[in-house]
């Protein structure tokens, strides 16, 4: 093996898929790329990284509610897109051409165009390490939808994309929790 800078080692261990975050500030909607992300808990707890530096981060802190919205491979451009420009200055819904749909909980918009939808609201903030802790309040998946592969960031600037499915749900029944 050869050594890697320390410095590159989240390369080996980034998280995924890339999702999209919406949020609505009390006057226009936002979203934002968020390539760090983690399941905490099956009731449903997510988490996600973010902190000052992004737009949408003070509706997060404020508003306390937000739509993961999870894109796939076919929406890569807009993705990066997205993650590259400032809700500040910029429109992102009209920019790169997604549609805000009205959930049923939360203020923040679904993405019509996303494979899947979760509306949360915000249960936890933990600033030393910039985690926003979600719980979900209710989900919505497109099964109509012809792409399903979702994208996964390296933290390089390159992507790995879902490859075929896998499953071993029999020898794992005594660790799937009742109803997944």
């Amino acid at each position: 093996m050869r050594q890697l800078r320390l410095s590159r080692a989240f390369t080996l261990l980034e998280p995924g898929p890339v999702i999209l975050v919406t949020t609505h500030d009390g006057r226009k909607n936002n979203v934002m790329t968020i390539s760090w992300t983690m399941v905490a808990d099956f009731t449903p707890v997510f988490a996600i990284t973010t902190g000052e530096w992004n737009y949408s981060f003070a509706a997060l802190r404020s508003k306390r509610e937000c739509v993961i919205a999870i894109p796939t491979v076919d929406m890569l451009d807009e993705v990066v897109g997205i993650g590259t420009c400032s809700g500040a200055d910029t429109d992102k819904f009209a920019r790169f051409g997604l549609t805000p749909v009205r959930g049923k909980v939360v203020k923040a918009p679904l993405i019509k165009e996303c494979l899947a939808n979760i509306e949360c609201r915000v249960i936890d903030i933990v600033s030393r390490h910039n985690i926003v802790v979600l719980e979900g309040l209710a989900a919505y998946v497109d099964s109509t939808r012809k792409e399903k592969r979702t994208v996964h960031a390296v933290g390089d600037g390159t992507f790995i994309v879902d490859g075929r499915r896998l499953s071993r749900r029999k020898m794992m029944t005594s660790k799937i929790p009742e109803g997944v």
